[in-house]
């Protein structure tokens, strides 16, 4: 090392001896490294054009999410560990406890089901019942109206005109009848009453007799009008039809709008209860497993099995590190009005000595300071992701013109 400083220092005096003339006919010669093993490669720089707005950032996954407990206990299982891919749903992490609340699950589906069917039971029930009080009112109505009708034929005579037209055909036959048998008699009255002619003209006289007094009382009976005690039979049977009406039309119009309101109110109430039940059963049931909102990859455990969680508690970190991006942290106030939604961009990652393209997705409509100065956060998208790219590594990035 001494000896290449004494050669430098050498070579130093020799041009300044030979003052301007050296200066006139020596031409520049390179740089010469004396101490260099082979030949060096200067890294690669962050290309930039004049006026390119620039600024600072690193490697971020585009998703990224820690999850936490929503209630408390211990840690039962953990599917995989730290660097572990995960599908989107998949179960991380389970709690203890999941036998006895899916059990409580089952109860609650248990209750909503049978309030459900009283419910149904009662709906059911109040359709058959109205239409039973539907077909009760309508039967009512038609025995008043006959009761109503027979008691009004009491106010008349006992037959229409029909029968009494036939009663007094009846009596004229069986009286031509009689006068026959008179004239029949009268020709054996003589005769001694051991006669048998006598005998049977006078049995046949007393049957045509009987045959007239039986036709006349039947005219009689029906020109006459009902005695006092078919007419109370009438008013009776009408007074019985009047309330069997009036009670069916009071327990149809009771079914008209459905079940008892209070039963149905409580019917309903049971179900809404057995509903929020099982809800609150379901919830819980699912708060002991985290599952993967998005696929990717577990970054952090905080716990480990059988450990204690609390709820609200960070269990572990999962990123989707197979889409990455970068984030600037110090993009200044000064240049954030030439910066843009859509615009291109040349990312340099350092750690890789290369460059990627991007566009800008986002610019935070809110500043933030950094070391006392004002900056806002820009994310830009890779266009590609480089081999070796990983998440946390330092970039920086140009905003092109």
């Amino acid at each position: 090392m001494k000896t290449k400083l004494l050669l430098l220092f050498a070579l130093a005096v020799l041009l300044a001896g030979c003052g301007g003339a050296v200066n006139s006919t020596l031409e520049v010669l390179p740089t010469i490294v004396l101490d260099a093993g082979e030949p060096s490669t200067e890294n690669a720089q962050p290309i930039q054009n004049q006026g390119d707005v620039v600024a600072s950032g690193y490697v971020i996954p585009a998703q990224e999410a820690q999850l936490s407990s929503a209630v408390g206990g211990a840690i039962d299982q953990i599917t995989g560990s730290v660097g572990t891919d995960v599908k989107s749903g998949q179960t991380i992490v389970s709690l203890n406890g999941k036998e006895q609340q899916l059990a409580a699950v089952k109860a609650a589906e248990l209750e909503l089901l049978s309030s459900q069917q009283t419910l149904d039971t009662l709906i059911e029930e109040a359709d058959q019942a109205r239409a039973q009080a539907q077909l009760r009112l309508a039967e009512a109505s038609d025995a008043f109206n006959e009761a109503e009708k027979r008691r009004g034929w009491k106010e008349y005579r006992i037959g229409d005109d029909n029968q009494v037209k036939v009663a007094q055909a009846d009596l004229i036959v069986a009286q031509d009848w009689l006068k026959r048998k008179q004239d029949t008699y009268g020709g054996w009255a003589d005769s001694p009453e051991d006669n048998l002619n006598k005998a049977a003209a006078l049995s046949e006289l007393s049957n045509a007799q009987k045959a007239v007094d039986k036709a006349q009382a039947n005219l009689n009976y029906l020109m006459n009008k009902p005695d006092e005690y078919e007419v109370a039979i009438a008013d009776a049977n009408l007074e019985m039809a009047r309330t069997e009406l009036e009670s069916a039309q009071t327990a149809f119009d009771q079914m008209a709008n459905g079940p008892d309101p209070d039963e149905l109110a409580l019917a309903k109430a049971r179900v809404a209860n057995a509903q929020a039940q099982l809800a609150a059963a379901q919830t819980t049931l699912d708060n002991l497993e985290l599952k993967a909102p998005f696929a990717g990859t577990i970054s952090k455990l905080f716990f480990q099995v059988g450990e204690w969680v609390q709820p609200g508690q960070a269990v572990l970190i999962l990123a989707d590190l197979n889409t990455l991006q970068v984030e600037t942290t110090d993009l200044s106030e000064r240049d954030i009005s030439a910066v843009f939604i859509g615009q291109k961009a040349s990312v340099y990652i350092e750690a890789l000595n290369l460059h990627v393209d991007g566009t800008v997705t986002e610019i935070d409509p809110l500043a933030d300071t950094l070391g006392g100065d004002v900056v806002y956060r820009s994310v830009v998208v890779l266009d590609e992701i480089p081999e070796r790219l990983r998440a946390g590594m330092s970039a920086e990035v140009s905003f092109l013109n």
